[in-house]
């Protein structure tokens, strides 16, 4: 029995002992241009730590950012995936990056990792009180059209972006759960 089947996923903030996957799943997951962890190079594992903490208390925020919960995902002891998870939209996040973005490892993917972190980090905009999530993919990324699709995403639109990648822009309705 893999990991998958014998344990649930487990969604928490990330520790000091999870430096090494992270860095894994940087790797992996950079070679599709997606910054896993979005760590900047320069910083300890100690400062992106600390900047996450920052980040969900809206503390110390630069220009243009905006308050946000990062989560990694697990599976026993496996780091399978992240929802990073905006709580308010700028401008550029409207325009394109919405409300919650959210990857796999490429190993893990297929197991509806995505579909859960999606509906996890939905639950967290809801409690916030949002009345709708934005959620944005890549035009070519069929797998993340239907995981929003599957979480009730509705189409608005597809928008071109400065590096010609065209967007798919969806709205999902955070009326509370019956």
């Amino acid at each position: 029995m893999t990991a998958s089947q014998s344990s649930p996923l487990i969604l928490r903030d990330p520790t000091p002992a999870d430096e090494d996957q992270t860095i894994q799943a940087d790797a992996e997951l950079a070679v599709d241009g997606f910054n896993f962890s979005l760590r900047y190079p320069e910083h300890s594992w100690t400062d992106y730590l600390e900047k996450v903490s920052r980040d969900r208390e809206g503390r110390d925020l630069p220009p243009g950012r905006v308050s946000a919960t990062m989560l990694f995902a697990f599976v026993g002891r496996d780091l399978v995936g992240r929802v990073h998870i905006r709580h308010a939209l700028t401008p550029e996040l409207l325009a394109v990056g919405g409300h919650i973005g959210y990857g796999v490892r490429p190993a893990h993917r297929g197991n509806g990792y995505a579909t859960a972190m999606l509906t996890h980090g939905l639950d967290v905009l809801r409690e916030r009180g949002l009345a709708r999530a934005l959620v944005t993919c890549d035009e070519v990324n069929r797998a993340s059209q239907r995981t929003i699709e599957r979480c009730a995403g509705v189409l608005e639109n597809t928008v071109e972006t400065g590096d010609g990648t065209p967007k798919r822009r969806y709205w999902i309705d955070l009326a509370p759960r019956a």
